[in-house]
């Protein structure tokens, strides 16, 4: 849907009597220095139609918008009230039985419509110059990728530092930047520019266009070679927040649809550059980035024991309060996985926030949040029941797993729910359980 402008035009009213070209252009309808536009194209070889979609996400003069589609119209026409429309849409209207206004909602006095061919001339010619400004933007823009493309095989140092931020800029600020750095064999090229002794320098500008361009499973395959990736995660330990944004977003392309890249990237090194990602609250963008890879790379079963070993548990569980419902979520899914091999589950146990933090979490969040919490506690309770199951039920798991069973939540997950309390009572005897499930001791 089109957004009409906010200039003041976009209170005015059009018809065919009082407005004209020059009325329009003193007023600000076709924006300053414009009138008929001449150009070696010629006006009526630019379709209207293909305009309109082309330039879809620009803001519309309110005065060109159909009040009943919310679209530019094309072949506009006006009622007798003085209200125009887009024909097609007027013409639905009076089919369905209405004969009123849709605007003013007045009874027409006189049903028949009269082109706007005014309002329609003001909207080709609006649309018309706009489009051929849009194409020739274009035009530079693809000649300055070149241009910079072959300046940056010849320069080096700060120069190709000051190219590469040139280029980042422009193809992350132009759409049709990103077909001319792929058609002319730019991928390859900038891709080459990362290797052991690429400064960081160079490789945060290589990896912050590499991020808006489409990676064929060549250049994929190119970039998980181990030097490359090492430089990368070298940049997300040492560089800015949108530099560490940008390597996350790098490795999640890289490892998309690749079964064995896990276990190519997930280094250390790695591991412990996005869990200091994700504890800076400060930028919830790069918390979100470091999340989600996280989450990719935890997937992977051979990389969840060297996660617990360098101390994501704790750091995970201390991280949890506070967090928006889709970071959340991402950090229980995160603990779920960890939670099926042994040492997650002992790390879990370990850790004292671990059951008071998941358990609040119950009823609060989403229900997936619900079923992933419940997931964590049913592992971590069936593993160590006697000193898990006690601390849970304190905690006010009880009366929690009662209202999720009560709640109009999944079936399965009720069962769950239920499975976790009979297990929960087994260390109490009936009256002392019963006052652990009091509805009063829920957190509020």
């Amino acid at each position: 849907m089109y957004q009409p402008s906010s200039r003041k035009e976009a209170d005015m009213r059009l018809d065919s009597q009082v407005l004209d070209l020059e009325t329009a252009v003193k007023d600000g309808i076709l924006g300053g220095n414009c009138g008929v536009i001449s150009t070696g194209f010629g006006l009526k070889k630019l379709d209207l139609k293909l305009m309109v979609e082309e330039l879809e996400s620009i803001d519309v003069p309110t005065v060109f918008i159909c009040p009943i589609s919310l679209e530019p119209m094309r072949d506009p026409v006006t009622l007798c009230t003085g209200q125009t429309y887009e024909r097609s849409y007027i013409v639905k209207w009076f089919s369905l039985g209405h004969y009123t206004c849709p605007t003013t909602m007045q009874e027409l006095w006189d049903d028949s419509v009269t082109p706007n061919k005014t309002l329609q001339q003001l909207i080709y010619s609006w649309f018309s110059q706009k489009y051929l400004a849009m194409k020739k933007r274009s035009e530079d823009v693809q000649g300055r990728v070149k241009e910079v493309l072959e300046n940056l095989k010849k320069v080096k140092g700060q120069a190709r530092v000051q190219a590469l931020k040139e280029l980042r800029q422009v193809v992350q600020a132009y759409g049709t930047a990103l077909k001319t750095v792929g058609e002319n064999g730019g991928i390859a090229f900038i891709s080459s520019l990362l290797g052991p002794l690429t400064t960081h320098a160079v490789g945060s500008e290589v990896i912050g266009i590499l991020v808006n361009l489409n990676l064929d499973l060549n250049s994929k395959s190119d970039l998980l070679q181990p030097a490359k990736i090492s430089l990368i995660v070298d940049i997300l330990n040492e560089g800015s927040i949108e530099t560490k944004i940008n390597c996350t977003r790098l490795i999640g392309m890289l490892m998309e649809g690749n079964d064995f890249a896990s276990q190519n990237v997930a280094s250390l090194s790695l591991l412990v550059g996005l869990l200091r990602l994700v504890k800076d609250k400060k930028h919830q963008s790069g918390v979100l980035s470091g999340l989600i890879l996280l989450k990719t790379v935890c997937s992977n079963e051979s990389v969840r024991n060297s996660f617990v070993n360098v101390g994501a548990v704790p750091q995970l569980v201390e991280l949890m309060p506070g967090l928006n419902n889709e970071c959340l979520e991402l950090v229980l899914c995160i603990l779920e996985l960890l939670s099926n091999i042994p040492e997650g589950r002992l790390a879990l146990k370990d850790c004292p926030n671990t059951i008071p933090n998941v358990v609040k979490l119950l009823m609060k969040a989403s229900e997936n949040c619900t079923q992933l919490a419940l997931s964590i506690l049913w592992s971590i309770c069936k593993f160590a029941p006697e000193e898990c199951a006690s601390l849970a039920v304190d905690a006010g798991l009880a009366a929690k797993l009662l209202l999720v069973i009560q709640s109009g939540y999944d079936p399965v997950l009720k069962q769950r729910s239920a499975e976790l309390l009979k297990l929960c009572s087994l260390n109490y005897t009936d009256n002392i359980f019963i006052s652990k499930c009091k509805l009063t001791r829920t957190i509020e």
